[in-house]
Parts: C-alpha cells; sequence; structure tokens
C-alpha cells in the first residue's frame, strides 16, 4: 500500500491542486460565470439562475468562498457574492504559469509513445 504526504509536494503543487479541485464541479464554474457576468448576486439569485436548489448552492458557494475566489457581504437575510479578483487573479496566474511549465517542458520530437 502507497501513500504521499502533502508536505512531500511543493506549496506552488499543493496551491495548484486546491484551486483545480474547487473549480472541478461544473456546478462552482456555472456559479463563477453567473457571477462575472452579473457582476454581484444574491445567493437566492444564483439558484433561481442555476438548476440547483438553494442548498445545493450554498454548498458551492462556500467551497468557492473558502478558496477565497469568491467573497460575500451579509445584507440583512441575504447574503451577496462577488469573485474575488485579486484571489481569482492569483488563481488564473498560478494555473497558467502550471500549464505553461508542463508545456514548455513537454518533449513533442523525442517522445517514444
Amino acid at each position: 500500500m502507497t501513500y504521499t504526504k502533502s508536505t512531500e509536494f511543493t506549496q506552488e503543487q499543493q496551491e495548484v491542486a486546491r484551486v483545480a479541485k474547487v473549480l472541478s464541479h461544473p456546478a462552482r464554474i456555472a456559479i463563477l460565470q453567473h457571477l462575472a457576468e452579473t457582476k454581484s448576486c444574491i445567493s437566492g439569485d444564483i439558484s433561481n439562475a442555476l438548476p440547483l436548489s438553494r442548498s445545493t448552492v450554498s454548498q458551492h458557494l462556500q467551497e468557492l468562498k473558502n478558496a477565497g475566489l469568491i467573497k460575500g457581504e451579509i445584507a440583512g437575510l441575504t447574503v451577496c457574492y462577488c469573485i474575488d479578483q485579486e484571489q481569482y487573479d492569483k488563481a488564473v496566474h498560478l494555473l497558467q504559469h502550471m500549464l505553461t511549465t508542463i508545456k514548455s517542458t513537454c518533449c513533442e520530437d523525442d517522445c517514444s509513445c
């Protein structure tokens, strides 16, 4: 039986994996797209725009918020969400860097597969 410990990986690898995990669900992608289109949104509005229940949307919003990709402000009984642009830009840079590094170091002509 083999296992790995997260400490065996670089901080960047761990961060890429964390962001990728959060983005691995299509509902979360749809929520981010909805927030980008509306610039700001109340959680109930999101469940009206997507084929998901309020409780399911709430769970996905919490995952996105825990990852720092969105932020929310409580306004009475509602929470108004928006993309945290600074954290979102960091995630984009992190993913772009990782994907570019992998592509630039891959051997296309010398591959014997």
